[in-house]
C-alpha cells in the first residue's frame, strides 16, 4: 500500500476546552501531534502567567498515560494585560505567544481588544523581547459583512500595526482569504499565517446547501470557493510561511444544533488523514511534512520533532467515529464529505 513517513506533526492553534471536554477531547490530538499551541479564551480566560500554568497542569493531568505531548501556552490578551507578566512567562519558558481577539469575534472573546491602542504597552513589550502575537483577523464592526472581516482586519488593524511595529512577530491565525494569504507573501518578514484543515476543505456552500448545517459554521466563516483554492496553493506550496493550525474547536451537539448555534468544527480526530487526501489531491504528498511538521517549530524558533509517523494508504476507508462521546456530551466530527483512505500506521 502506498505510504509517506513524515516528522510528528505539531498542530499550531488548538481549543482543548477545559474540564470534562478537554479529558473527552485531549487524547485526539496527543495521538498524532507532538505539540500544539492553546488557545487561552477559556471562561474565565487565560488572562496571566499564572493562569497559564494552572491551565498547563490540568492539561497534562488528563493526558492519557504515556501520551507525548507538549501544550504551548499563550496569554489572552486585554487591554489590562500587564507586560512585566507577560515578559516573565515568556522568560520562565511557559509562555510561546500572546493572543489578540477582537471583542466579540469569536467564542468566549467578549474579554478580548476593542481599543487596540490600549493594548499598545504589551505589544510594544513583545516586539521588543520577541514574543509573538496571534491573531484572530477579523472586525467586528457591525456595518462589514462577515464575509469580509477579514480583509478589512488586515486593511484597518493589521496593517497599521506592522507598520508602527515592524518589528513584532505576528501570526494571522486560521487565513480564510487569498486576501490573506497574498498578504502574507508580500509581507518582508515577520509574518506568517496558519491554515486549518476544515478551510481546505469547505466553502460557504457547505454550511448553506441543502439546508443550514451547523457542524460546518466555525469563525472565521468559510468563504467563496476562489478563496479556498488560494488556501489549498498556499498551504501545499511548501511556503515556509504557511504551516497547520487545525483551529480543532469542540462544542458538544446542543450549543451546535440550536437557534443560535456556536462556532467551531472538531478536527483533531482526523486531521492527519484529511491533510493527505487534499496534499495527494494536489500532487503534493512531498509538500506534507513542510506544513504539518516544518514550518511552524521554524517559525516559533522550536526544534523539529525527531519523532515520525507514517500515513498509510488503506483500500478501504478508515472508519472514524462520526460522535465523539466527552463526558461533557457528545461532540460532532468533522466530515469532510468524502471517503478517507490515508491513515495513521499505530
Amino acid at each position: 500500500m502506498p505510504s509517506i513517513t513524515i516528522r510528528r506533526p505539531d498542530d499550531w492553534h488548538l481549543h482543548l476546552r477545559d474540564g470534562a471536554m478537554l479529558e473527552g477531547v485531549i487524547g485526539d490530538t496527543s495521538r498524532d501531534f507532538a505539540r500544539a499551541i492553546i488557545m487561552p479564551n477559556l471562561v474565565p480566560p487565560v488572562v496571566t502567567t499564572a493562569d497559564a500554568e494552572a491551565y498547563r497542569g490540568r492539561i497534562m493531568a488528563a493526558l492519557p498515560k504515556d501520551d507525548k505531548f507538549q501544550p504551548l501556552m499563550t496569554l489572552y490578551l486585554t487591554e489590562h494585560t500587564n507586560p512585566d507578566d507577560v515578559e516573565a512567562g515568556m522568560t520562565s519558558g511557559l509562555i510561546t505567544a500572546v493572543k489578540l481577539y477582537p471583542a466579540g469575534a469569536t467564542t468566549n472573546s467578549h474579554g478580548g481588544v476593542r481599543d487596540i491602542e490600549k493594548a499598545m504597552p504589551v505589544l510594544e513589550r513583545m516586539a521588543r523581547i520577541g514574543l509573538p502575537l496571534c491573531v484572530h483577523g477579523e472586525v467586528t464592526t457591525p456595518d462589514v459583512d462577515i464575509f469580509d472581516r477579514e480583509a478589512v482586519f488586515i486593511e484597518t488593524v493589521l496593517d497599521p500595526l506592522r507598520k508602527r511595529l515592524p518589528e513584532l512577530k505576528v501570526t494571522m491565525e486560521h487565513v480564510t482569504t487569498k486576501d490573506g494569504v497574498d498578504y502574507i507573501k508580500s509581507a518582508k518578514g515577520n509574518l506568517a499565517g496558519s491554515i486549518t484543515t476544515h478551510h481546505l476543505i469547505i466553502n460557504r456552500n457547505a454550511i448553506l446547501v441543502g439546508g443550514i448545517r451547523p457542524h460546518y459554521y466555525c469563525l472565521p466563516v468559510a468563504k467563496r470557493e476562489n478563496h479556498r483554492l488560494a488556501l489549498r496553493a498556499a498551504a501545499t506550496s511548501g511556503d515556509k510561511r504557511f504551516f497547520l493550525g487545525t483551529d480543532s474547536a469542540p462544542h458538544v451537539d446542543p450549543l451546535k444544533e440550536c437557534g443560535c448555534g456556536c462556532a467551531g468544527i472538531y478536527t483533531s480526530i482526523n486531521t492527519m488523514s484529511c491533510l493527505a487526501h487534499v496534499f495527494e489531491q494536489e500532487n503534493a504528498l512531498d509538500k506534507l511534512e513542510a506544513f504539518a511538521s516544518l514550518n511552524g517549530p521554524a517559525w516559533y524558533g522550536l526544534p523539529v520533532n525527531e519523532e515520525r509517523i507514517t500515513l498509510v494508504k488503506r483500500d478501504n476507508p478508515v472508519n472514524f467515529p462520526r460522535k465523539v462521546e466527552t463526558g461533557a456530551g457528545l461532540v460532532t466530527v468533522f466530515d469532510p464529505m468524502f471517503p478517507l483512505h490515508w491513515d495513521v500506521e499505530r
